[in-house]
């Protein structure tokens, strides 16, 4: 079909009868006659058949338009022509072209309404085309004419015109550029007047109207030096910006604030002002630590320049270290309190941005404005605790730059209080436990404490090596609160603030439930009362001389009757150890026995029995526990170290006085089970006994050593063998009713220890004050059984019983001797307890005691010389009843002390005399306190007579077979 196409197309506007003719001949070998194309047309034919004759033409001869047909034909042709063969091929051939010519007319018969058609639509465009060439004709012509009819001046006079208007718009525009020219004077102006903002205004519309003309090339350079203003003015304001940090002006940060939002810089602000507090505190502390160095160092090296702020702190000398500590943490608070104004602006600005008003309530914040308002949130809150933690790294490295196990402990504490301060203001800041300052402190504190505990020991122990044990005379309303070290216990706001500015009134009160940064907020420095001068505080608590009138008391107490600066546990007065009654002076003299012989003060006020050094360590715990006050990491240090103090007391006074051989031999129980696994724990743990040993030094690790302290020496010019003194009874009764106040000072602070106390080690807190504090008083009795002991001559008595007939017939009416000679020895032992008493007052429970023992040892002496009686008849058993009667009646009159000790214990044993021999077996079994040597006379001397041998023996037997614990 491409081909009948092509052919169609060469021969132009023929009919198709005549494109039929002109086909070449290589195409048209012959053309049918029209009527042969009739006859085709109407000779039937199948359609299938006729497709299959085409279908059946080789494909070469449908390839291209220079296929050459016959010469294909001809190379067909076979060597050897068959006439037959060739005719048959021929009529094949001819078929093959009828059926195309055939489909060739049907074809163009087919297409020729389309062909018709087409034509027409050419020979229209054709004349369409010839009617455009005619106007193309009249417009040329037209155009020539108005050419012709213009002049050129009329043209000239648009031209003039059009220039005229670029020109007036040139002037224009070059006024502008000279204004922005001149710009930067008034960008200096206002540099120099701080005024960001405007000037940043003023600078970005220049720069969005240079934007304008920037076809101009001056303009460029222009642009190029306003970026530069642009610049300057950036640096200018990241300057201003790091002035903030330290003093803080509310008109001056909105200012660079705003400065910064015209920037759309908002959070680069923020980073660089964390940046610039950053560079701040490292800045301030070196200039503070600087100063002092330089100033210590006396010359003009510049060594200390150049040197890290770490290795600068090591060059502090203890004398400027609290001056020059004191001026970091101010300088310090300065920056942070600087940083909480910074906080407080952004609060309120945002409170005011986000409030609507009734112009603006329906406008939205915008996206970009409130991502800003976020960031800047988050960074401040985030800067919190960064800024803490470097302020704590800052002072930690000064707090570990010097030594301070040599402080004096007045100036440890100071700096205590400083740090004290410095965390509450960290925890106040951003909520932080300071942990690294505690670290840092406990370090320095438990190496200080290490040290100071260790010369205190020390210091103790040559205290009590020189005490001769002499009433220290107080005040008798003296109370611990009264002393220096246990002020900081009345004061309710830190320690660190002085007690002078503790002033009791409403102002005050209300002002402490301020935070520090709302006291400050405006002026003064929570560090500022360190470098004042303290009132030195009278401390009146001795007594001229032992008897004090109760108007001098009330004169020179009145400060200290007020309860408002002492605590609870330290309101109570002293309080008797046994009877738990308050003091005799609260209570009516009515309600006394003036006449009681057994109490030995009466004639002096109720003053609490304390030495010198019982006084030194009260202000030793004080000092400890306003250390454990200020430091509460190392309270258990602190606490472990006061038991030492206290343990130490007690063994001191127990070796001077209470240890003695003869305890057990007495049977009297005088130290309880308890008392002596302290006594033993305190040796074990406290005491270096081989200080004093031959092999001192050869035993045990040095480490366990040198937390021990030697055992003390009691001092020569204490004499416990006169008799005149009753053995050193003065001293004996100060010695140990100081301990006993001090335990009950001890007692009275143990709430307060308590709650200073870690959770954990609450247990040993409660186990030293069950174990230890509390056999205190437990010392009376073995330390006054040695006076007892030895004021009255038992020995005497045992002869003078020995002498006794006890085998009589008759009843007398006449008491023994002994007995007149044994009361007499009592009478002498009450003068001697009141000379006694002239110097040092005996309370009533240590004259209790005493006369406890006493009696008791005397009863028990008249058993042991009953035990000795050979022979005794009923009328010498009532003889000894008479004796004892004798003996109590006029000992009741001495004493006020009931019931009489062991009085059961002799008459117990007298009526024994009078038991069968089955109510003896049972006697033994049930009366173990008396001895074996007691038991066997009652057997031998009043049963013998009556029993024979063998029953006798079986007691005798049953004496030995139980074993009798010593009472």
């Amino acid at each position: 079909m491409q081909k009948i196409k092509s052919l169609m197309a060469r021969q132009g506007l023929k009919s198709p009868q005549e494109s039929m003719a002109d086909l070449s001949p290589v195409e048209n070998l012959r053309i049918p006659s029209k009527e042969e194309l009739r006859e085709l047309r109407e000779q039937p034919i199948d359609p299938q058949a006729e497709q299959e004759i085409i279908d059946s033409i080789e494909e070469v001869y449908f390839s291209n338009d220079s296929f050459d047909m016959v010469q294909h034909e001809l190379e067909k042709l076979p060597p050897e022509l068959n006439l037959q063969e060739l005719e048959e091929y021929r009529d094949k051939l001819k078929r093959q072209q009828a059926a195309v010519s055939k489909k060739v007319a049907d074809l163009i018969l087919e297409k020729q309404p389309a062909y018709v058609k087409e034509l027409e639509r050419v020979t229209a465009l054709q004349t369409n085309l010839q009617l455009a060439a005619v106007i193309c004709t009249n417009a040329r012509r037209q155009l020539s004419v108005a050419k012709e009819g213009f002049t050129e001046a009329s043209l000239g006079l648009l031209a003039n015109q059009r220039r005229r208007q670029l020109l007036t718009g040139l002037l224009k525009s070059l006024r502008t550029i000279k204004t922005l020219q001149r710009t930067d004077v008034r960008l200096s102006e206002m540099l120099e007047e701080e005024d960001y903002p405007g000037a940043i205004q003023l600078c970005l519309e220049c720069q969005k109207a240079a934007s304008t003309f920037k076809h101009y090339s001056c303009i460029s350079e222009l642009n190029s030096k306003l970026q530069d203003t642009l610049e300057q003015i950036e640096e200018q304001l990241d300057v201003a910006l790091s002035k903030t940090c330290k003093h803080f002006d509310v008109s001056h940060y909105t200012k660079v604030q705003l400065a910064y939002t015209l920037l759309g810089k908002t959070q680069t602000a923020m980073d660089q002002l964390h940046m610039h507090f950053t560079q701040a505190i490292h800045n301030t502390v070196f200039q503070v630590v600087l100063g002092y160095v330089e100033l210590c160092a006396g010359n003009a090296d510049t060594k200390f320049q150049k040197m890290q702020y770490k290795d600068l702190c090591t060059h502090i000398t203890p004398d400027s270290y609290i001056p020059c500590l004191t001026d970091l943490c101010k300088a310090l608070w300065e920056v942070m309190l600087s940083y909480h104004h910074t906080m407080q602006w952004h609060e309120e600005h945002d409170k005011q941005e986000t409030t609507p008003t009734p112009e603006d309530a329906a406008v939205a914040e915008s996206d970009e404005l409130a991502v800003d308002r976020s960031y800047v949130k988050k960074k401040l809150e985030h800067g919190l605790t960064r800024i803490w933690q470097d302020v704590q790294l800052k002072v930690k490295a000064y707090i570990l730059g010097t030594d301070m196990s040599n402080f004096k402990y007045d100036d440890f504490i100071v700096v205590l209080d400083v740090i004290s301060r410095l965390m509450q203001v960290g925890e106040e800041f951003c909520g932080s436990k300071s942990e690294v300052l505690q670290e840092s402190i406990k370090r320095q504190s438990v190496n200080y404490f290490k040290n100071y505990h260790r010369a205190r020991l020390e210091e103790l122990r040559m205290f009590l090596e020189n005490e001769t044990w002499e009433l220290c005379p107080v005040k008798s309303n003296f109370n611990i609160a009264q002393l220096h070290e246990f002020k900081f216990m009345g004061q309710c706001r830190s320690p660190s603030v002085s007690p002078s500015r503790q002033a009791a009134s409403l102002s005050s009160s209300a002002q402490e439930e301020l935070s520090l940064f709302q006291q400050y907020q405006r002026e003064g420095n929570p560090f500022e009362m360190h470098m004042e001068h303290k009132e030195e505080e009278t401390e009146d608590v001795l007594a001229s001389n032992g008897y004090e009138s109760d108007e001098l008391e009330k004169s020179v107490y009145q400060d200290y009757d007020s309860d408002s600066d002492v605590p609870e546990e330290l309101k109570q007065d002293y309080v008797d150890e046994q009877t738990g009654d308050a003091p005799l002076k609260s209570v009516p003299r009515e309600t006394m026995r003036t006449k009681k012989k057994s109490d030995y003060n009466l004639n002096k006020t109720n003053a609490p029995i304390l030495t010198n050094t019982t006084l030194n360590v009260i202000r030793l715990v004080g000092k400890y526990m306003q250390m454990m006050n200020i430091l509460k990491p190392i309270a258990f240090d602190v606490i472990h170290c006061v038991s030492q103090l206290f343990d130490y007391y007690l063994y001191a006074v127990y070796t001077f006085f209470g240890r003695n051989d003869m305890y057990e031999s007495s049977g009297l129980g005088l130290i309880s089970s308890r008392l002596r696994t302290t006594l033993n724990r305190i040796q074990e743990s406290l005491i270096d006994m081989e200080a004093v040993g031959e092999n001192a030094g050869v035993h045990g690790p040095a480490e366990d050593r040198k937390e021990k302290v030697p055992s003390p020496h009691l001092s020569q010019l204490v004499v416990l063998t006169n008799s005149g003194t009753l053995y050193g009874l003065a001293q004996r009764v100060v010695a140990t009713e100081s301990l006993v106040f001090l335990a009950e000072q001890f007692e009275s602070l143990q709430s307060h220890l308590d709650t200073m106390m870690p959770a954990a080690k609450k247990p040993f807190l409660q186990q030293f004050y069950s174990q230890t504090v509390s056999t205190a008083s437990e010392l009376r009795k073995p330390i006054y059984w040695i006076v007892a002991a030895k004021a009255i001559d038992y020995e005497q008595m045992l002869l003078m019983m020995a002498g006794v007939k006890w085998d009589i017939r008759e009843i007398m009416s006449q008491h023994n001797v002994y007995v007149d000679v044994l009361l007499k020895e009592f009478e002498q032992f009450n003068k001697r307890l009141g000379e006694v008493s002239r110097h040092v007052r005996i309370p009533l429970p240590v004259s209790n005691v005493l006369w406890e023992h006493c009696i008791r040892l005397a009863n028990r002496t008249l058993v042991e010389g009953y035990a000795n009686v050979k022979k005794c008849s009923n009328e010498g058993r009532a003889l000894m009843q008479l004796d004892f009667q004798q003996f109590l009646m006029k000992l009741e009159k001495l004493t006020d002390l009931r019931p009489i000790p062991d009085k059961e214990f002799v008459e117990t044993y007298i009526k024994a005399y009078y038991l069968t021999e089955n109510d003896m077996e049972q006697f033994i079994k049930n009366h173990r306190e008396y001895s074996m040597k007691q038991l066997a006379n009652l057997v031998n001397v009043c049963l013998g007579s009556h029993i024979n041998k063998k029953a006798r023996q079986k007691l005798l037997a049953a004496i030995d077979d139980i074993d009798r614990p010593k009472r």
